[in-house]
């Protein structure tokens, strides 16, 4: 059991979420129809890994991960551009995305 980890809600759960199930769904409302979960995102990723099956960076791996590139998420939102463009996008294997956000972003997402 746990407590509602939303500064003033006295919520006790069992869950391993640090928000209560209420709390959760209140943030996604609030959150919208953004950011990876998006069906926007979903669609992009969707288009990326069809027309991209084959990772573009080793030629050998499928693609599993849709990047954005050659600008990152951050960057097209900033622009004022839609991240969700699948021309925007390419096709990578993990292990290539890896490599490249940790050259690209080091220290995370949250860094920059």
């Amino acid at each position: 059991m746990r407590v509602c980890s939303v500064h003033g809600c006295p919520t006790i759960y069992d869950d391993t979420n640090t928000r209560c199930p209420k709390c959760r769904h209140a943030a996604d409302q609030a959150r919208g129809d953004r950011g990876y979960s998006s069906t926007g995102h979903r669609r992009f990723r969707a288009a990326v890994l069809q027309r991209d099956p084959i990772c573009v960076i080793c030629g050998a791996a499928q693609s599993t991960i849709a990047d954005h590139y050659p600008m990152s998420r951050r960057e097209l939102i900033d622009a004022g551009l839609n991240p969700n463009d699948p021309n925007r996008g390419r096709g990578l294997c993990k292990h290539c995305h890896d490599v490249h956000t940790s050259q690209a972003q080091p220290g995370g997402w949250h860094n920059q």
